[in-house]
């Protein structure tokens, strides 16, 4: 069991480091502006979507091997539930607004989250190994 936690929350860890620090880097690299925006912002939802689901799986494998675990992971759901259902529907209507002031804080706020949360599945994985 705590193998199968390690591989899983390991593949969150992956994942979201991979997205922060890989994909979306390399997307503003190679294409300009106004293609990686609606780029991005369709991404998201989904991206969202496969972290609220791959945590809550971790979470709930966790829990037989490790309480403190399973309540970081659990923590990682609850917090991409309210980034995928609150901050995103708000930094995209402040895009659309052109409100940079705005974005800039939200956008902010989000990529703290992100940073929590790669650190949180990082602790996991340690509680793990």
């Amino acid at each position: 069991m705590t193998e199968f936690a390690l591989l899983l929350t390991a593949l969150l860890f992956g994942g979201m480091t991979f997205f922060s620090f890989g994909f979306a880097p390399v997307l503003f690299k190679q294409l300009p502006m106004a293609q990686v925006r609606p780029l991005l912002r369709g991404t998201f939802p989904y991206y969202y979507l496969a972290i609220i689901l791959l945590s809550a799986i971790c979470a709930l494998v966790a829990l037989g091997v490790s309480g403190l675990a399973a309540g970081l992971l659990g923590l990682i759901c609850l917090a991409t539930i309210y980034a995928r259902q609150v901050l995103m529907p708000q930094i995209n209507a402040a895009t659309d607004r052109e409100d940079q002031t705005l974005f800039k804080r939200l956008h902010g706020l989000s990529v703290v989250i992100q940073l929590i949360q790669i650190g949180l599945a990082g602790w996991a994985v340690l509680l793990f190994s």
